[in-house]
């Protein structure tokens, strides 16, 4: 096993990501219910949300019907959600406490700050008013983590198990994201749709681009208008978009090999069959035999994935 100071990053970068994930999610899901659209269409985007991390029942059991001022109450404050930014950013700071005397000041002072700012942030009226701002500070509280531990740490294997969290976390959320936006939108990828439907599918996929910081990569790498496939292709199939599943199943077998032991073997080899498969693969083939299916193994392979990691390096303990 790892040492205590590995395990506990490899869950602190897990609940960062989770955080900023959840936040943008929220974001797109709260930029497109301002769009013009029927009131079953906006309820439809929230059930989504909901089924994006699988907590639909655990939602209905505590608030019954689905709004947007409740699923924003349950996926930001409520502390009873394991997956709410709230109880994530509690988790990061908790697993950076318990080893806080093997981290860097920096390191450690970032989660502090981050956690001392929630409350005050979420118990506001300009969340009330507009969550946005609050969804930014997230991201931004995200990538300042990231940029803290990679500009400070040494560059050890509780490095690599940090960053190996990060990617493996980012996998399964953009996996998600993809996989409950593309069933919302309601015109054929490839069949007629009135004028209003193209509108309405604009800035929608603007929207999903947007949730991942993906608008101006699509427009500087496609040139072209926005179209789902292409959107599919980017987020799923492109090694240059950081937010890709491609991307990050790179950046995990190549923190994965750097930690390899002598019973890793196994998992090295899930690790590289599985970013073999998206490194080889083309979006239409993708496409043809049903992207919901793609994602929904993906997930499942990926998941497994993390389970083999946490098996063969970490500590079975709670985090």
């Amino acid at each position: 096993m790892l040492s205590r100071t590995a395990d506990h990053l490899f869950w602190m970068s897990r609940y960062t990501e989770r955080a900023e994930n959840t936040a943008r999610i929220l974001d797109v899901n709260y930029q497109t219910s301002l769009m013009p659209q029927s009131a079953a269409v906006a309820q439809a985007g929230w059930e989504g949300l909901l089924a994006i991390s699988e907590l639909t029942a655990a939602y209905k059991a505590k608030y019954g019907e689905v709004t947007q001022r409740n699923v924003l109450n349950f996926m930001v404050r409520d502390m009873d959600n394991p997956s709410s930014i709230a109880s994530c950013l509690r988790g990061a700071r908790e697993n950076a406490r318990a080893v806080r005397g093997t981290l860097t000041t920096e390191v450690w002072e970032t989660q502090n700050i981050t956690w001392l700012e929630l409350s005050q942030l979420i118990n506001s009226k300009t969340f009330e008013r507009d969550p946005t701002p609050f969804f930014e500070w997230v991201k931004f509280r995200s990538h300042l983590s990231r940029g803290v531990a990679i500009g400070t740490m040494l560059q050890d294997e509780s490095f690599h198990f940090l960053r190996m969290g990060t990617f493996l976390e980012r996998a399964d959320n953009t996996a998600r994201l993809l996989d409950v936006k593309f069933h919302a939108v309601q015109s054929d990828f490839y069949g007629t749709a009135s004028e209003l439907d193209l509108d309405y599918d604009f800035y929608h996929w603007s929207a999903i681009l947007r949730s991942v910081s993906a608008f101006e990569v699509y427009r500087k790498v496609y040139r072209d208008v926005i179209k789902p496939e292409l959107v599919a292709e980017l987020l799923i199939l492109r090694s240059d978009m950081p937010r890709s599943l491609l991307a990050c199943m790179n950046e995990v077998l190549a923190n994965l090999s750097a930690v390899a032991n002598d019973h890793s073997g196994e998992t090295a080899r899930v690790a590289g069959k599985l970013r073999a498969d998206l490194e080889f693969a083309n979006i239409e083939e993708i496409l043809a035999t049903g992207l919901h299916a793609f994602l929904t193994q993906f997930l499942d392979r990926v998941n497994n994935l993390g389970g083999r990691i946490s098996q063969d390096f970490l500590m079975p303990s709670p985090h």
